[in-house]
């Protein structure tokens, strides 16, 4: 490993002076003009990771659902999962490093992994339509060969693409071939097939309309659409011919604002979707005939894709293990029709996709989605094989769900949340189910809830365990917010400190709206009350609802 030439390279790629970046969930995200060195570095980690595991190994340039001047990065794992925790420290300590230390930086990580540097290494690389992505793409390149590592750039993908890329690459073709094509192909083959399934019933024709952020998902759409075309029908909104990346439109938009996006034409009944700017997040909406918009997160479709995979188990007569994982910002009333209702059960993780991923792999079956509609489903080895020898095997009824099953099995994006192959599954299982959008939405009632966030003067003074649903510290802090949710029906309340930045975040929900605005006002004023005492928000920060900046 030539550290010389590392350093005479990264002369190009010169890091200023005194900044520090963390890599956290999302990898690096900031303004793209800091972000030069920092692809780089992760060009020369990726390369080092490739070693070490002798696998291929991922580099997506994007910053998902953030604003178009921002961009990011972030590696994917062989199995098309998300960086090692123990990788993520490598990653920050290397994007941190003054030019002078970049040498030592590296040698310290090739002696702690056992790195053999004459071990081959092969990244793949994928960017998404941000102005600045091409270049940066560019910038990590030229980290993987200053190593000596080889390359495929794929240009232009969506992230859930280029995690299924590497999964792809390191499975020797077990899971789907490593093209755009193939991609296509599995994914429309599955779709195709369970469509002359279903009936004409519900929604009749079948089409969509879908809101792409302005960002990777239209152009995306639009390559593979011919491909489902006698299943589906999409109507693109928001397709970057005009307006800005992420801006008033989107997957983070919509969920936040409880809006349609802009640029959406909408009439009453119209079954709507929109894709974050990266594309590995989905959310549902229609507008009722007085006009009221009606928000199908991520709840309601871990809880339909669930509901429908136990259904088709039940019919096969097969008795696997299903579970579904939740974040504490999952709605309470989506746990209770999970348990209470289909049986089925729900586990809660750390807030964080790679979180409820690890979780998931636990399960014959594992069902993950975020409130934000980021999630998936996935299928052990043992289980697909089996299903699959099912499908071929069995006849009549038990058959045709067995067929159905395997079909889903292909139909899903098991190596990371995909908004495309989601919104495939959704529209499958309520074409199969003669389903309407608002009969799915009427699955159960949501709690009304609400999410803040407030800028905090140490965020570290919370900390919290059980998922992140109690507090820890300051003292108190939980026994106070206990108090106050029992006063409410059905209520429930947390705060976690934001793993990324400066705020501390708040969730509440009851069973009417003044309940919820009430104890989220409260739950956030036990920081003021008594700042002698816990000291959590800082003199300048109290935690009433008009003070908060953001609603998320």
């Amino acid at each position: 490993m030539d550290l010389e030439a590392v350093s005479k390279r990264s002369a190009f790629h010169a890091k200023p002076q005194g900044l520090i970046l963390q890599y956290g969930t999302a990898g690096f995200r900031t303004n793209a003009q800091h972000l030069d060195h920092i692809m780089f570095r992760m060009g020369l980690l990726a390369v080092l990771r490739s070693k070490q595991t002798r696998s291929t190994i991922g580099v997506m340039v994007t910053a998902s659902h953030n604003p178009e001047e921002d961009n990011g990065v972030k590696l994917v794992d062989p199995l098309g999962e998300m960086l090692a925790p123990s990788w993520e420290e490598h990653a920050t300590r290397l994007a941190s490093a003054e030019e002078q230390d970049l040498p030592k930086v590296l040698a310290a990580i090739v002696e702690r992994e056992a790195v053999d540097p004459q071990q081959t290494a092969f990244i793949v690389v994928g960017r998404d339509t941000r102005p600045s992505s091409e270049k940066l793409s560019q910038s990590v390149i030229d980290g993987v060969t200053v190593l000596g590592g080889q390359f495929h750039d794929y240009g232009l993908l969506t992230t859930p693409q280029l995690h299924y890329m590497v999964y792809c690459r390191n499975s020797e073709g077990r899971y789907g071939q490593a093209t755009i094509e193939g991609y296509c192909q599995k994914l429309s083959r599955a779709f195709v097939e369970l469509m002359k399934q279903a009936s004409c019933s519900g929604d009749g024709s079948r089409w969509v309309k879908v809101d792409c952020a302005n960002g990777i998902g239209a152009l995306k759409l639009k390559e593979m659409e011919h491909y489902f075309r006698q299943g589906l029908s999409v109507l693109l909104f928001n397709d970057g011919t005009e307006g800005r990346l992420n801006h008033l439109c989107g997957a983070d938009f919509v969920k936040s604002q409880q809006k349609p996006p802009q640029g959406m034409a909408m009439k009453p009944g119209d079954r709507c979707c929109s894709f974050d700017g990266d594309a590995d997040r989905i959310v549902y909406y229609y507008c009722d005939a007085a006009g009221r918009f009606h928000l199908i997160d991520g709840d309601k479709i871990a809880t339909l894709i669930s509901s429908f995979l136990k259904e088709l188990l039940l019919e096969i007569g097969e008795n696997l293990n299903i579970g579904v994982v939740q974040t504490a910002y999952a709605n309470g009333s989506s746990t209770r029709y999970l348990e209470e209702v289909m049986k089925v059960p729900v586990y809660c993780t750390k807030t964080g996709v790679k979180h409820l991923h690890h979780k998931a792999q636990e399960f014959d079956i594992g069902v993950y989605f975020e409130a934000n509609g980021h999630g998936t489903a996935l299928f052990s080895e043992a289980v697909e094989a089996r299903i699959k020898r099912l499908a071929q095997e069995l006849e009549d009824e038990k058959g045709r769900a067995a067929r159905m099953l395997a079909s889903f099995i292909d139909l899903f994006n098991q190596a990371a949340g995909d908004a495309i192959s989601d919104m495939l599954v959704i529209e499958a299982i309520l074409a199969l189910k003669g389903l309407s959008v608002q009969q799915w939405d009427a699955i159960y009632a949501d709690l009304p809830n609400r999410q803040l966030k407030v800028k905090v003067a140490d965020r570290r003074v919370i900390s919290t365990t059980d998922a992140e649903r109690q507090a820890v510290t300051p003292p108190g802090l939980q026994e106070a917010i206990n108090d106050l949710v029992k006063k409410y029906k059905l209520a429930r309340a947390f705060v976690r400190p934001s793993g990324t930045e400066d705020v501390v975040r708040v969730y509440a929900e009851a069973t009417s709206q003044v309940s919820w605005d009430q104890s989220t006002d409260r739950v956030g004023n036990q920081g003021t009350q008594g700042r002698s005492k816990h000291s959590v928000f800082g003199s300048h920060h109290g935690f009433p609802l008009t003070s908060v900046n953001t609603v998320l």
